[in-house]
């Protein structure tokens, strides 16, 4: 699935290129290529189709089919328009289409009926995730717009609320093209889009609370002392440079510099300068005119013009190739820039945050960075301590970690074992709070029951750190090697049940998470029993 939840500041300034080009006459599968290119960031997706409603109200036909390319030098993707009619009343999903409700189907294979001509046809395109949302003119549903996805579970509601908002923008879009006799259908349309508009403010405000500085967690005084000069910047139009090693929390940060200040009303654009290839930088930063070089076959707006009104957020400053430096110097002293193969002079109307987790003066010293610019990017710096040297918040964010991620499980009865918490205590982090992230989501997959010990999270220490650590015994805690085979640390979680328990094995079998026939085998297979 998408890593990060859907970023409505950006789906607005999206939203408005994408409005502008739809305009024109309309020609099918040129609308769709623009639609999946300027929605390939929002709602990631493998096929976008665009299918019509019959006047019978039985057929669906697919108007239109776009392929969205997977190689990174290329540009454009697959597209055509042809008729296949997809019978509505023998598909599992149309009679919610034509209620005027979305489908989300997470894996196709369980949830489709291959006994049915409709379902046998997406099944056929091997899509496991699929996304239709209803095109509704008016009063009627007049046909459906669908992301479809080779991976499982990959779409979510939080992908059908945005998906809802596009398939009015493309209602809107070909209502335009519409007869005459077809308009008085608009005043509905445009009805159900300020609908859409207040639901888009809503989660907007949502979405501002998410990224408070005080929902930030942490309570080191390193860490507290960084989000306070944060927070002291944000109100500003200064610029900031957001140090630190890679998972420290460094693009939340920036989220929470945005929705704390002036431009909070505008999109939030990322960037990670390191996933740009060299020869496209300045393409993707600043966009190109039709024709501005091989494969530039139609306008592109880059990410200053996508995030104007806003703020714009450049991870791993330090990677940008030498050409783009000297082009983001001028922005930054000019306040404007030209596409690439264009003439005219477009206002760089963004705030500008930049994070590295490189050296960044070592980095200059050694000439693979402007001096100039970084003194112009590094106006106010704020340094994100690693996760090893904020005493005390490791296990704050495992607890919150397994909360937010045994709830969206159905694990809400998990917890950690006190040999887990300890080795989270003595691990290093290198790769931060990240790295704690993805080891308690593994072990809530990998454990056997509520109880999570430490094999489960996957992190297992040296030996020898483990050996030099100081006895714990006057805490209560074993000593033990922390890495010991998982079949001991079971034992050890299975005894300590026990213990818990006071011997009552029912109670026992109900803390791990097991059947009490479960427990038993286990006891047996411990020689805990006879």
């Amino acid at each position: 699935m998408p890593a990060t939840d859907v970023d409505l500041g950006e789906l607005f300034g999206s939203a408005a290129a994408l409005t502008r080009s739809m305009r024109g006459e309309f020609d099918p599968r040129r609308f769709l290529e623009a639609l999946s290119s300027q929605l390939r960031r929002l709602i990631p997706h493998d096929r976008l189709l665009l299918l019509y409603l019959e006047e019978n109200g039985r057929t669906f036909s697919v108007f239109s089919e776009h392929l969205p390319d997977t190689g990174a030098q290329m540009s454009g993707g697959i597209g055509w328009s042809y008729r296949i009619n997809v019978p509505a009343d023998r598909c599992s999903f149309g009679p919610r289409l034509r209620a005027k409700e979305s489908v989300l189907i997470r894996n196709a294979p369980a949830e489709l009926d291959a006994s049915l001509p409709g379902d046998r046809m997406t099944l056929a395109r091997a899509m496991r995730s699929l996304m239709v949302v209803p095109l509704i003119f008016g009063e009627r549903v007049g046909g459906v717009l669908a992301f479809e996805k080779r991976e499982s579970d990959w779409f979510d509601e939080r992908d059908v609320e945005v998906a809802t908002g596009i398939a009015a923008q493309v209602v809107v879009a070909i209502q335009h093209q519409r007869p005459a006799d077809e308009q008085q259908r608009m005043a509905a349309v445009e009805e159900r889009t300020r609908q859409l508009e207040r639901r888009v403010e809503r989660l907007r405000g949502a979405l501002t609370e998410q990224y408070r500085f005080d929902n930030i967690i942490g309570q080191a005084p390193v860490f507290s002392e960084a989000l306070d000069q944060a927070a002291l910047v944000a109100p500003e139009e200064t610029t900031v440079l957001l140090t630190g090693e890679s998972g420290t929390g460094k693009e939340l940060v920036a989220r929470a510099i945005h929705y704390a200040s002036r431009r909070a009303e505008g999109p939030f654009v990322a960037v990670n300068c390191a996933a740009l290839p060299e020869a496209l930088v300045e393409s993707e930063l600043f966009g190109h005119e039709r024709g501005a070089f091989t494969g530039a076959d139609k306008l592109k707006r880059g990410r200053f013009e996508l995030a104007a009104g806003g703020t714009l957020f450049l991870d791993e400053i330090g990677e940008l190739a030498p050409s783009a430096q000297a082009k983001l110097l001028r922005v930054l002293q000019e306040r404007q820039y030209e596409r690439v193969g264009g003439t005219a002079t477009l206002k760089a109307d963004v705030r500008l945050i930049t994070a590295t987790n490189r050296d960044v003066e070592r980095v200059v010293r050694d000439g693979r960075f402007r001096t100039d610019l970084y003194y112009r990017l590094a106006v106010f710096r704020i340094h994100l301590p690693a996760l090893r040297e904020r005493d005390g918040d490791v296990l704050i964010l495992a607890d919150h970690f397994l909360r937010k991620l045994a709830e969206r499980m159905g694990r809400s009865k998990a917890w950690l074992t006190e040999q887990a918490r300890q080795l989270l205590l003595v691990h290093s982090w290198p790769g931060n709070i990240r790295e704690l992230q993805n080891a308690i989501e593994r072990a809530l997959i990998v454990a056997d029951g509520e109880l999570i010990s430490g094999a489960h999270l996957g992190i297992l220490e040296p030996a020898a750190i483990a050996a030099d650590s100081p006895s714990r015994s006057d805490a209560g805690v074993s000593s033990a090697p922390l890495t010991q085979p998982l079949a001991e640390v079971e034992r050890q979680s299975v005894v300590e049940a026990l213990r818990r328990a006071k011997g009552n094995k029912s109670n026992a079998a109900t803390a791990l998470g097991l059947s009490r026939g479960a427990l038993y085998r286990r006891l047996r297979r411990f020689g805990l029993i006879a």
